[in-house]
């Protein structure tokens, strides 16, 4: 899975500052409703799922992983340079699959050992699911279609295929602790290339219906060019379309707020413009 790529440390850092850190965690029942798959790691459970907007935990685009706890030998302790945890806990390192797991080789917390079970905030867990959190990089679609030439003074319709428009996330939860980031796109933006200035609009974009007339159809996401592509490079305009997406989270015990309201995924393309030639007929 891809991790956000770049400022994940701010990210963490904002997410922080809106967090509600919660007490040690109790153990949860397999199977607890809205937790997905649970697994007995000693006296804890630990409970992970994902999923995308309108899918099912394990459908396209999201992941499942487990955790796991084991007691931190003194020379990662010295090594991370820890200080002895408070009176009744031991520190273990807590390990989930992933590009991010922290330091040791996994997240370093508190276990109980009365109880054996972790003393974890849900930033704890968050760190992992940002870590996790694969945002896609969403088609463009266009009209006129890019393996035919749009005109100069006629609008280029651009848009997102609806179906792929939808939120992902993913989950991550240490018994009763948990911790769930979303990403949801809100808005796109077309670069035309050639030094042009971009436009934005809100949402997806309307899709373009040959089958019905042009005059019919009205969309809030186009672009006219002025100028024929014939003096850029390969003789097209090298385009783009970014998504911008809203990065949030919440977590357990009231925890949560917007990460960053302007990540972005794009992608490139080439396009093709022609100059319009009028066709003057004399009797």
């Amino acid at each position: 899975m891809r991790a956000l790529s770049g400022g994940a440390a701010a990210i963490l850092a904002a997410a922080a500052v809106t967090a509600a850190v919660a007490g040690p965690a109790g153990a949860a029942r397999a199977g607890q409703a809205g937790q997905g798959s649970c697994y007995p790691v000693g006296t804890t459970w630990i409970c992970v799922y994902s999923s995308s907007s309108g899918g099912s935990p394990g459908s396209s685009g999201s992941a499942k992983y487990t955790c796991t706890f084991i007691k931190a030998p003194a020379s990662i302790l010295q090594r991370e340079g820890v200080g002895p945890p408070p009176p009744g806990y031991q520190w273990d390192i807590m390990t989930c699959p992933g590009p991010n797991p922290g330091p040791a080789g996994g997240q370093l917390i508190q276990v109980s050992l009365s109880t054996g079970r972790p003393a974890i905030s849900p930033v704890d867990l968050l760190k992992i699911a940002i870590g996790e959190l694969s945002v896609p990089v969403l088609p463009a679609a266009t009209a006129p279609p890019r393996n035919r030439p749009g005109l100069v003074g006629l609008p280029e319709w651009f848009w997102v295929p609806g179906q792929r428009w939808r939120k992902v996330s993913i989950t991550v939860a240490a018994g009763p602790v948990w911790a769930t980031a979303v990403a949801a796109p809100t808005r796109i933006t077309f670069v035309p290339g050639g030094g042009l200035g971009s436009v934005s609009c809100p949402g997806p974009g309307t899709a373009f219906n040959p089958r019905i007339p042009v005059s019919a159809q009205a969309t809030a996401c186009s672009y006219t060019y002025q100028q024929p592509s014939a003096g850029q490079p390969g003789h097209a305009y090298q385009a783009g379309l970014a998504v911008t997406w809203t990065i949030s989270w919440t977590g357990s015990g009231g925890a949560g707020g917007v990460i960053t309201n302007g990540y972005t995924t794009a992608t490139a393309f080439a396009l093709r413009v022609a100059q319009a030639e009028a066709v003057v007929t004399t009797p």
